[in-house]
Formats: structure tokens, C-alpha cells, sequence
């Protein structure tokens, strides 16, 4: 992935708030409502979120290909939140730069847990895996979150 380069961004520029809608109206498609955990723009923007954008400068112009973001639970276990990859760069490894990223975040923070919420059905099987190869396990709901058929919960020592 030569040419990319993760950022933290300030989720002001057009092309990650059409991508973040994207992402929204995607997880209400796929997603009761009563279920849906996805941060919108404005949430994403609290002060103990970080949110970082993917972008590929190597070719002409700059091309955003995915965000995600790290909420802090308490000063010892995060969050990752709203993982996106723009669909045209899906399986190119995107995905995994960004949890890699994120992780090595969570440790510098100190952080000895990092958990996150994703989908159950077949829809969110692509994340899961993805999370599952960087270690993440199952584990019970966390902070907020309660037992829920639609939500599947995954933890990852520090």
C-alpha cells in the first residue's frame, strides 16, 4: 500500500462526509434501527473520538479509500467505531492498515482492552473476519451496549 497515508482528520471535507453517508445508509439497510451503532458525522466529532481517514496520493489527485475511528471507554479500554472501506478499494487491504493503525493507537494510549461492535448477519462476515485475523475474540456486550441478536461484540487484549 505504497502511496497511502492514515490521518487524523476533522471530518470536514465533502468527500468523507459522502462516504460516511454512505456507510450510514448502508447500516440502516442492513441494520434494524434499534440495533444500528454507527456514528454520524456530528458524533464522530465528540472530543473523546479520534477519527482517521485513508487516502491514496499516488496517482492523480488524492482518493479517500476508508475511515475509522477510536472512541475512549475509560484510560484503559477503547472502542474502534465506524470502519469504512469506499467499496472500489474493498479487499485490497485497507481494512486491515486501519485496525493495524488503530491497535497500535490503543497501545500507545496505554489502553490494556480494545473492543468494538459490528452486524451478526451475513452482511458483516467480511468484518468480522477481518477483526478475527487481528485478534480479536468474542466477548459479552461492553459500555453501553446490550445483548442484541444483530450485534456480535469482539475484544482484544493490549
Amino acid at each position: 500500500m505504497s502511496g497511502v497515508a492514515i490521518t487524523v482528520d476533522d471530518l470536514a471535507g465533502p468527500e468523507v462526509a459522502a462516504l460516511l453517508a454512505e456507510h450510514l445508509d448502508e447500516m440502516r439497510a442492513v441494520t434494524p434501527l434499534e440495533s444500528k451503532h454507527a456514528l454520524d458525522l456530528d458524533a464522530l466529532r465528540a472530543p473523546d473520538v479520534t477519527f482517521w481517514t485513508v487516502w491514496d496520493d499516488s496517482n492523480d489527485g488524492r482518493v479517500l479509500l476508508g475511515f475509522g475511528a477510536l472512541r475512549e471507554l475509560d484510560p484503559t479500554h477503547g472502542e474502534i467505531k465506524s470502519m469504512r472501506t469506499a467499496s472500489a478499494y474493498q479487499g485490497l487491504g485497507v481494512g486491515g492498515a486501519l485496525v493495524r493503525h488503530v491497535v497500535a493507537e490503543a497501545r500507545r494510549r496505554g489502553y490494556r482492552r480494545l473492543s468494538l461492535e459490528t452486524g451478526s448477519s451475513e452482511y458483516f462476515a467480511p468484518a468480522r473476519r477481518l477483526y478475527a485475523r487481528h485478534g480479536f475474540v468474542p466477548c459479552a456486550p461492553f459500555g453501553d451496549y446490550r445483548e442484541d441478536r444483530h450485534s456480535v461484540h469482539l475484544t482484544l487484549a493490549l
